[in-house]
C-alpha cells in the first residue's frame, strides 16, 4: 500500500433531467468522505454545455484512507441512493506527480522526464512573475515575499501551466519521439 497521497477520479454521466439531484447527491458524498480519517479534499469539474459527464475528484493521504472510505458502509449507502443519477462510473486512481502524466492508460514517464517538465513549465512563469512583481516585493521580508510568490504562482502552474507542458510535451514524456523530434516540430508549426 501507498503512503503517499492518493487521487481517485471518476467519471459519471448524469441522467438525462436528473441534474439537481445528482448535484445534491454528489454533494452528500463530498460531505461524507470529508468525515473519513485522511481525506485532504474533493472537487468537481462540471461537463461542458454540450456533455453531461462530470468528473468527481477525491484525495486522501494514502491507499489505506482511500480503502476504508471505499469499503465503508455508509459510502455505500450512499451509492445506493444514487441509483438511477448516473451511468455506471469508470474510475481511476493516482498518487503524487503521475496524476499529471498518466493519460490514455500509459504509464507515467520516468521521474527525471517528469522533473523536466515541471522545470519547462516552472522557470518562464517564475522569471516572468520576478519580472513583473519582483521590484513591488523586492523590499518584503523573506517569508511574506516567497508567501505572496508561491499562493500567485502555485494556482497557476497547477491548472494552466504544468497541464500545458506535459500535453505539449507528452510525445518525449511517452518516450515516442526525442527532444530534437519536438523541437523539429516546434519550429515546423511555427514558420
Amino acid at each position: 500500500m501507498s503512503a503517499s497521497p492518493v487521487t481517485l477520479m471518476v467519471a459519471r454521466r448524469v441522467e438525462h433531467g436528473r441534474y439537481f439531484d445528482f448535484n445534491r447527491w454528489l454533494n452528500e458524498g463530498r460531505e461524507l468522505a470529508a468525515d473519513f480519517a485522511g481525506y485532504l479534499g474533493s472537487g468537481v469539474l462540471a461537463p461542458p454545455a454540450d456533455d453531461d459527464e462530470y468528473q468527481i475528484i477525491f484525495r486522501f493521504s494514502s491507499s489505506e484512507t482511500l480503502a476504508a472510505w471505499e469499503h465503508s458502509a455508509s459510502r455505500h449507502a450512499w451509492l445506493t441512493r444514487g441509483k438511477g443519477l448516473y451511468e455506471a462510473p469508470q474510475e481511476h486512481r493516482a498518487t503524487g506527480l503521475d496524476t499529471w502524466f498518466q493519460n490514455n492508460g500509459n504509464s507515467a514517464p520516468p521521474r527525471w522526464k517528469q522533473a523536466v517538465a515541471v522545470w519547462l513549465a516552472f522557470f518562464p512563469i517564475s522569471l516572468l512573475f520576478q519580472w513583473v512583481f519582483g521590484g513591488v516585493l523586492a523590499d518584503w521580508a523573506l517569508v511574506p515575499r516567497v508567501l505572496v510568490s508561491t499562493l500567485m504562482l502555485t494556482p497557476v502552474m497547477v491548472f494552466v501551466f504544468i497541464p500545458l507542458s506535459t500535453r505539449l510535451l507528452a510525445p518525449w514524456l511517452q518516450g515516442k519521439c526525442s527532444p530534437l523530434d519536438l523541437l523539429a516540430r516546434w519550429r515546423h508549426a511555427h514558420r
